[in-house]
């Protein structure tokens, strides 16, 4: 449990710079290079919750 504690905590503090680096971007050109990283941090977010619940 608390590798996932760990994982979550990193994927958050991620989360945190890209949602900074957003709202400093001064183009938009950047911000939607920004939002695809987020997109795929999501993805990967999911797909280790489907994996612990497939687990269980």
């Amino acid at each position: 449990m608390a590798s996932s504690t760990n994982s979550s905590t990193a994927v958050d503090d991620e989360v945190r710079q890209l949602y900074e680096r957003y709202q400093a971007a001064e183009s938009d050109a950047e911000r939607r290079e920004i939002a695809l990283e987020m997109g795929k941090l999501d993805g990967r977010r999911h797909a280790e919750i489907y994996a612990a619940l497939e687990d269980e």
